[in-house]
Protein backbone atom coordinates (compact mmCIF):
# COMPACT_ATOMS: atom_id res chain seq x y z
CA UNK A 1 0.00 0.00 0.00
CA UNK A 2 2.71 2.39 0.79
CA UNK A 3 4.30 1.44 -3.15
CA UNK A 4 1.78 2.02 -4.40
CA UNK A 5 0.75 5.57 -2.22
CA UNK A 6 4.54 6.70 -3.05
CA UNK A 7 4.18 5.96 -7.04
CA UNK A 8 0.60 7.99 -6.85
CA UNK A 9 2.35 10.65 -5.21
CA UNK A 10 5.36 10.82 -7.53
CA UNK A 11 2.60 10.52 -11.06
CA UNK A 12 0.27 13.27 -9.21
CA UNK A 13 3.47 15.53 -8.51
CA UNK A 14 4.60 14.90 -12.36
CA UNK A 15 1.43 15.66 -14.00
CA UNK A 16 0.68 19.10 -11.39
CA UNK A 17 4.31 19.87 -12.70
CA UNK A 18 3.46 19.22 -15.89
CA UNK A 19 0.67 20.95 -15.94
CA UNK A 20 2.07 24.38 -14.11
CA UNK A 21 4.93 24.25 -16.72
CA UNK A 22 1.78 24.34 -19.19
CA UNK A 23 0.09 27.07 -17.59
CA UNK A 24 3.11 29.48 -17.23
CA UNK A 25 3.81 28.73 -21.06
CA UNK A 26 0.62 30.01 -21.87
CA UNK A 27 1.26 33.56 -20.37
CA UNK A 28 2.21 35.93 -23.19
CA UNK A 29 4.53 38.37 -22.19
CA UNK A 30 3.29 41.61 -23.41
CA UNK A 31 5.49 44.61 -23.48
CA UNK A 32 5.45 47.89 -23.21
CA UNK A 33 8.83 50.15 -23.68
CA UNK A 34 10.38 50.82 -19.88
CA UNK A 35 10.95 54.32 -21.04
CA UNK A 36 7.20 56.75 -20.12
CA UNK A 37 5.51 57.69 -22.85
CA UNK A 38 2.42 59.51 -21.58
CA UNK A 39 -0.82 58.72 -22.17
CA UNK A 40 0.44 55.64 -23.92
CA UNK A 41 2.73 53.93 -21.24
CA UNK A 42 3.81 55.12 -18.06
CA UNK A 43 3.99 54.03 -14.41
CA UNK A 44 1.41 55.51 -12.11
CA UNK A 45 2.63 56.18 -8.27
CA UNK A 46 2.17 52.46 -7.21
CA UNK A 47 4.66 51.58 -9.72
CA UNK A 48 1.91 49.70 -11.89
CA UNK A 49 2.15 50.27 -15.90
CA UNK A 50 -0.86 52.28 -16.97
CA UNK A 51 -1.88 54.11 -19.90
CA UNK A 52 -3.42 54.14 -23.25
CA UNK A 53 -2.12 51.14 -24.74
CA UNK A 54 -2.01 49.01 -21.84
CA UNK A 55 -5.90 49.17 -20.85
CA UNK A 56 -5.70 48.20 -24.82
CA UNK A 57 -3.15 45.35 -24.70
CA UNK A 58 -5.24 44.35 -21.45
CA UNK A 59 -8.54 44.60 -23.55
CA UNK A 60 -7.20 42.65 -26.64
CA UNK A 61 -5.80 39.63 -24.49
CA UNK A 62 -9.41 39.30 -22.83
CA UNK A 63 -11.03 39.21 -26.26
CA UNK A 64 -8.50 36.71 -27.51
CA UNK A 65 -9.00 34.96 -24.02
CA UNK A 66 -5.17 34.92 -23.70
CA UNK A 67 -3.75 35.18 -20.24
CA UNK A 68 -1.02 38.04 -20.64
CA UNK A 69 1.37 40.04 -18.31
CA UNK A 70 2.12 43.39 -19.08
CA UNK A 71 6.09 43.79 -18.91
CA UNK A 72 8.86 46.52 -19.84
CA UNK A 73 12.27 46.43 -22.24
CA UNK A 74 14.40 49.42 -23.06
CA UNK A 75 13.30 50.42 -26.02
CA UNK A 76 16.97 49.71 -28.56
CA UNK A 77 16.79 46.37 -27.32
CA UNK A 78 12.91 45.26 -27.59
CA UNK A 79 13.22 43.53 -31.37
CA UNK A 80 15.78 42.04 -29.92
CA UNK A 81 14.47 40.80 -26.64
CA UNK A 82 11.16 39.38 -28.57
CA UNK A 83 13.38 37.48 -31.35
CA UNK A 84 15.42 36.46 -28.14
CA UNK A 85 11.75 34.96 -26.35
CA UNK A 86 12.58 36.91 -23.45
CA UNK A 87 9.19 38.29 -24.53
CA UNK A 88 6.04 37.64 -26.38
CA UNK A 89 4.73 40.67 -28.03
CA UNK A 90 6.12 43.98 -28.35
CA UNK A 91 2.92 47.00 -27.55
CA UNK A 92 5.24 50.31 -27.21
CA UNK A 93 3.56 52.58 -30.41
CA UNK A 94 5.81 51.01 -32.81
CA UNK A 95 5.38 52.03 -36.34
CA UNK A 96 5.16 49.16 -38.81
CA UNK A 97 7.92 49.68 -41.36
CA UNK A 98 9.59 47.45 -44.19
CA UNK A 99 12.64 47.84 -42.13
CA UNK A 100 10.76 45.96 -39.13
CA UNK A 101 8.69 44.11 -40.73
CA UNK A 102 11.63 42.05 -42.59
CA UNK A 103 13.01 41.32 -38.68
CA UNK A 104 9.58 40.45 -37.24
CA UNK A 105 5.74 40.37 -37.92
CA UNK A 106 3.26 42.12 -36.74
CA UNK A 107 -0.69 42.41 -35.84
CA UNK A 108 -3.22 44.44 -38.04
CA UNK A 109 -2.26 48.06 -36.97
CA UNK A 110 -4.74 49.07 -33.80
CA UNK A 111 -3.87 53.06 -33.81
CA UNK A 112 -2.54 55.59 -35.82
CA UNK A 113 -2.21 59.24 -35.20
CA UNK A 114 0.00 61.85 -37.25
CA UNK A 115 3.46 62.63 -36.23
CA UNK A 116 4.55 66.37 -35.28
CA UNK A 117 6.66 69.21 -34.52
CA UNK A 118 6.34 71.13 -31.86
CA UNK A 119 8.46 74.48 -30.70
CA UNK A 120 8.82 77.35 -29.06
CA UNK A 121 5.75 79.91 -29.41
CA UNK A 122 7.44 82.87 -30.27
CA UNK A 123 9.97 80.71 -33.19
CA UNK A 124 8.37 80.41 -36.92
CA UNK A 125 10.32 77.75 -39.04
CA UNK A 126 10.50 77.10 -42.89
CA UNK A 127 10.31 73.20 -43.05
CA UNK A 128 12.52 72.69 -46.11
CA UNK A 129 15.76 71.04 -45.92
CA UNK A 130 17.18 74.50 -46.42
CA UNK A 131 15.15 76.06 -44.02
CA UNK A 132 16.24 73.40 -41.12
CA UNK A 133 20.05 73.79 -41.51
CA UNK A 134 21.48 74.20 -38.04
CA UNK A 135 18.29 73.73 -36.51
CA UNK A 136 18.19 71.91 -33.50
CA UNK A 137 15.57 69.10 -33.47
CA UNK A 138 14.87 66.83 -30.68
CA UNK A 139 13.60 62.75 -31.38
CA UNK A 140 13.63 59.86 -29.07
CA UNK A 141 16.03 57.34 -30.09
CA UNK A 142 15.81 53.78 -32.74
CA UNK A 143 11.72 55.47 -33.85
CA UNK A 144 10.49 56.28 -36.80
CA UNK A 145 10.65 60.04 -36.08
CA UNK A 146 14.24 59.66 -35.67
CA UNK A 147 14.24 57.94 -38.97
CA UNK A 148 12.69 60.70 -40.59
CA UNK A 149 14.34 63.68 -39.61
CA UNK A 150 17.34 61.93 -40.28
CA UNK A 151 16.52 61.07 -43.80
CA UNK A 152 14.67 64.50 -44.29
CA UNK A 153 17.02 67.13 -42.50
CA UNK A 154 20.37 65.56 -43.18
CA UNK A 155 22.06 69.19 -42.57
CA UNK A 156 19.97 69.92 -39.25
CA UNK A 157 21.65 69.29 -35.44
CA UNK A 158 19.95 66.60 -34.79
CA UNK A 159 19.92 65.36 -30.75
CA UNK A 160 18.89 61.82 -30.15
CA UNK A 161 17.37 60.96 -26.64
CA UNK A 162 16.55 58.21 -24.84
CA UNK A 163 13.06 59.15 -23.37
CA UNK A 164 11.15 61.03 -25.20
CA UNK A 165 10.69 63.11 -21.37
CA UNK A 166 13.93 64.55 -21.91
CA UNK A 167 13.61 65.74 -25.71
CA UNK A 168 10.69 67.62 -24.24
CA UNK A 169 12.49 69.06 -21.13
CA UNK A 170 15.41 70.01 -23.25
CA UNK A 171 12.89 72.12 -25.56
CA UNK A 172 11.01 73.92 -22.38
CA UNK A 173 14.42 74.85 -21.27
CA UNK A 174 15.39 76.31 -24.40
CA UNK A 175 17.94 74.37 -25.86
CA UNK A 176 16.08 72.56 -29.02
CA UNK A 177 14.51 74.84 -31.50
CA UNK A 178 11.95 71.43 -32.23
CA UNK A 179 10.84 68.34 -31.34
CA UNK A 180 9.30 65.67 -33.20
CA UNK A 181 7.25 62.77 -32.23
CA UNK A 182 3.78 61.15 -31.92
CA UNK A 183 1.19 64.00 -31.69
CA UNK A 184 -0.88 62.48 -29.27
CA UNK A 185 2.19 62.27 -26.99
CA UNK A 186 3.41 65.70 -27.61
CA UNK A 187 -0.07 66.75 -27.43
CA UNK A 188 -0.13 65.78 -23.82
CA UNK A 189 3.32 67.32 -22.79
CA UNK A 190 1.54 70.44 -24.47
CA UNK A 191 -1.83 70.70 -21.95
CA UNK A 192 0.90 70.63 -18.94
CA UNK A 193 2.07 73.34 -17.20
CA UNK A 194 6.06 71.93 -18.54
CA UNK A 195 4.27 72.43 -22.28
CA UNK A 196 3.09 76.02 -21.89
CA UNK A 197 5.85 77.08 -23.93
CA UNK A 198 5.45 75.79 -26.85
CA UNK A 199 3.15 74.85 -29.55
CA UNK A 200 2.46 72.50 -32.51
CA UNK A 201 4.48 73.83 -35.53
CA UNK A 202 3.66 71.22 -38.51
CA UNK A 203 1.93 67.60 -39.07
CA UNK A 204 5.05 66.58 -41.60
CA UNK A 205 3.68 63.98 -44.25
CA UNK A 206 5.77 61.13 -45.34
CA UNK A 207 4.03 57.62 -46.50
CA UNK A 208 6.18 56.08 -43.83
CA UNK A 209 3.63 57.43 -41.40
CA UNK A 210 0.67 55.58 -42.98
CA UNK A 211 0.74 51.86 -42.13
CA UNK A 212 0.08 52.55 -38.33
CA UNK A 213 0.81 50.88 -34.98
CA UNK A 214 0.81 47.17 -34.06
CA UNK A 215 2.01 44.68 -32.03
CA UNK A 216 5.14 43.06 -33.01
CA UNK A 217 5.84 38.97 -33.27
CA UNK A 218 8.00 36.39 -33.97
CA UNK A 219 7.49 35.62 -37.36
CA UNK A 220 6.49 31.99 -36.98
CA UNK A 221 3.88 33.06 -34.25
CA UNK A 222 0.84 32.85 -36.73
CA UNK A 223 -1.57 31.54 -34.14
CA UNK A 224 -0.70 34.13 -31.66
CA UNK A 225 -1.23 37.00 -34.52
CA UNK A 226 -4.56 35.69 -35.58
CA UNK A 227 -5.79 35.55 -32.00
CA UNK A 228 -4.46 39.05 -31.24
CA UNK A 229 -5.57 40.46 -34.92
CA UNK A 230 -9.29 38.74 -33.67
CA UNK A 231 -9.12 40.49 -30.23
CA UNK A 232 -8.31 43.80 -31.81
CA UNK A 233 -11.19 43.64 -34.30
CA UNK A 234 -12.99 42.62 -31.29
CA UNK A 235 -12.53 45.68 -28.90
CA UNK A 236 -13.33 48.10 -32.02
CA UNK A 237 -16.14 46.14 -33.20
CA UNK A 238 -18.03 46.19 -28.90
CA UNK A 239 -17.06 49.94 -29.32
CA UNK A 240 -14.52 48.81 -26.16
CA UNK A 241 -12.06 50.58 -28.29
CA UNK A 242 -13.98 53.78 -28.53
CA UNK A 243 -14.57 54.26 -24.38
CA UNK A 244 -10.37 53.14 -23.76
CA UNK A 245 -9.79 56.63 -26.20
CA UNK A 246 -11.44 58.65 -24.59
CA UNK A 247 -10.05 58.50 -21.50
CA UNK A 248 -6.47 59.84 -23.14
CA UNK A 249 -7.46 61.70 -26.13
CA UNK A 250 -9.98 64.25 -27.43
CA UNK A 251 -9.92 62.99 -31.13
CA UNK A 252 -9.92 59.76 -32.11
CA UNK A 253 -6.66 57.90 -32.39
CA UNK A 254 -8.71 54.99 -33.96
CA UNK A 255 -7.75 52.96 -37.37
CA UNK A 256 -10.80 50.23 -38.11
CA UNK A 257 -8.77 47.01 -39.16
CA UNK A 258 -9.41 45.29 -42.07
Amino acid sequence: MKHFSAKLLMATAFFCGVAFASAQADTIKVSVAAEPYPPFASKDASGQWVGFEVDLAKAVCKAAKLDCEIVATAWDGIIPALIAKKIDVIWASMTITPERSAQIGFTIRYYNTPPEFIGNKADKFDFTPEGMKGKSIGVQTSTIHAQYVQKTYPDADIKSYGTQDAANADLAAGRLDLVMADAAALDDFLAGKDGQCCEMKQFPKDPVFEAGVGGGLRKEDTDLKAKLDAGIKAVYADGEFDTIQKKYFKYDVGTPPK
